[in-house]
């Protein structure tokens, strides 16, 4: 038996399922009586897989029937999905990372940091018969991977970052329910315009690369200005061609609001904004404050702000629904002019139904403004209890200088 068994180990590696089941049966119908149990023991074959090798070396032997010689499974054989089992395990899933994620199509932040083991232990609570590993397959299904520990550390790592996660959470999802409008806005990284290098491969005819300039050397430059719609999964890019003021900021959101936003809310009252803590929209910036009331004050519409914590720009919606689908669009492109940069913002289409539009922002901003004390107590601004810094709203001023 010793022999048999170092035999079937120097070539079990090469043989597949099937393979490994016919040649199993076989050394047991070659030992005869008690060969089945001998070769099981042996080998940790189950009995019935053996009994599948014996009906397999059956059919080899039998001229009537064709052996076909690359399936290992008959047609339907093999084990069933477990969502096909249990088809409400998705949803169920789906529940449990809700209330923890950060950024996703219909709740809008998807950032999970509950384990697969942990899940699993709770899915198996809940009744399922689930392991680590399936969930880990479910989880990238709906769309979620597993990020980088150092990318989520970027910057201060705030006491109440994750507070702030679910109160953001809530907010957009109490705007969502009422039917009111929710954007999520950032200035995309500024870019070079000319020829020069953008980083991506497009497809070409070979050992023909698209030549550009050896030095960016550029003088012109374009800011993109995102604001991304959440519940109508849209994008609008102001692209600027000077600097990235809080007054950029808050005209691109009145460009948006012109021509996009109020004819798609026609009855909103009210409107959340999710943004970074810093840059041109940052939550310390006097001027972002100024230019809001100001839109509040000739729109009449009540703006609430909801900042990310410092240090968590990555988890911005616009991030990861909008920004990044325009880098994979014109990857590899040089973007050569103004009008180059807007229509290919402009053709950014994706699967999941985003659509985007583009416009050029010629206006002069000026860097510097300063807003004074007495201006800033003259803004009609409400802190929230909850990290007033971060989450307030502006109403109508009917009185401002």
């Amino acid at each position: 038996m010793d022999k048999i068994l170092e035999k079937l180990r120097k070539i079990e590696s090469i043989l597949n399922e099937k393979q490994r089941r016919i040649v199993f049966a076989a050394e047991a119908e070659q030992i005869g009586r008690g060969g089945k149990s001998k070769i099981s023991a042996l080998t940790g074959m189950s009995r019935s897989t053996l009994n599948t090798g014996f009906e397999d070396l059956k059919s080899l032997s039998d001229n009537n029937l064709a052996f076909d010689k690359e399936k290992i499974r008959s047609s339907g054989g093999g084990r069933k999905k477990i969502t096909e089992i249990e088809p409400q395990l998705l949803s169920e899933l789906e529940s449990l990372v809700e209330p923890v994620t950060r950024g996703d199509p219909e709740s809008p932040l998807r950032w999970t940091i509950k384990s697969t083991r942990t899940l699993a232990k709770e899915l198996t609570e809940r009744g399922f018969k689930v392991g680590k590993s399936a969930v880990a397959i479910m989880l990238d299904q709906l769309g979620y991977s597993l990020q980088s520990n150092q990318k989520r550390l970027e910057g201060a790592n705030h006491p109440d970052r994750n507070a702030q996660f679910e109160h953001i959470n809530n907010s957009v999802q109490d705007f969502i329910n009422q039917g009111f409008p929710v954007i999520s806005v950032d200035t995309k990284k500024k870019e070079n315009i000319g020829n020069y290098k953008n980083n991506g491969k497009e497809y070409r005819k070979k050992n023909d690369p698209r030549l550009v300039e050896g030095h960016d050397f550029a003088v012109q430059k374009a800011t993109p200005y995102g604001i991304y719609d959440i519940n109508d999964n849209s994008g609008f890019v102001n692209v600027g061609t000077n600097c990235d003021t809080s007054s950029f900021a808050v005209n691109s959101i009145k460009f948006w609001w012109e021509k996009e936003g109020k004819n798609r809310y026609p009855n909103a009252k009210k409107m959340l904004i999710t943004a970074d803590a810093g840059g041109s929209n940052g939550y310390n910036r006097k001027l972002w404050k100024y230019e809001l009331q100001q839109f509040v004050n000739d729109y009449k519409i009540e703006i609430f702000v909801c900042h990310f914590p410092p240090g968590t720009s990555k988890w911005n919606k616009i991030e990861h629904r909008l920004f990044s689908f325009i880098s994979m669009n014109w990857k590899g492109q040089p973007l050569t002019d103004y009008e180059t940069v807007v229509n290919l913002i402009a053709g950014t289409r994706t699967a999941t139904g985003l659509t985007v539009t583009s416009q050029i922002d010629e206006q002069i901003y000026i860097k510097g403004i300063k807003i004074s004390d007495e201006q800033m107590n003259k803004l009609n601004i409400t802190k929230n209890t909850f990290h007033g810094e971060w989450n307030y709203s502006i109403i109508e001023q009917k009185c401002m200088s």
